[in-house]
């Protein structure tokens, strides 16, 4: 657990999104928890994440989920590990949602390219492909 890794996720907290200020403290290492000193609020260290209130180690869910991803039937998965199918299939919903949430944070956002090479640019003229 380290806090300078680590940003307050409360909404209405002044120095939310700010990592490294010193803010977030460590309230329960057996817990996993840590503490905002600007708004006094407590979080888990998996808030915001796909495993936020899971029972299940986190290994064993990324197992399941890189699984599903590799085409692997949530039937079988049940059949291996005795989980029930509702809850293989929430897990790739959490999975998906959040593989969805840091596309869109880290690759979907305008970026500056400044200067871009392009190997080969093909143009179509009257149904054509010139080269």
């Amino acid at each position: 657990m380290d806090p300078t890794t680590t940003f307050c996720p409360n909404l209405a907290c002044p120095a939310r999104g700010q990592i490294g200020q010193g803010n977030i403290g460590i309230h329960s290492r057996k817990d996993r928890r840590f503490l905002c000193t600007e708004c006094r609020k407590t979080f888990s260290a998996s808030k915001g994440t796909a495993f936020y209130r899971l029972r299940t180690a986190a290994e064993t869910v990324t197992l399941v989920v890189t699984l599903l991803a590799h085409g692997c039937p949530p039937q079988a998965i049940v059949a291996a590990f005795g989980f029930d199918e509702r809850t293989v299939t929430r897990w790739m919903a959490r999975g998906g949602g959040q593989g969805r949430a840091v596309q869109e944070h880290l690759v979907e956002q305008p970026r500056d390219l400044g200067q871009v090479q392009a190997d080969e640019i093909r143009v179509k003229k009257l149904g054509a492909v010139a080269k």
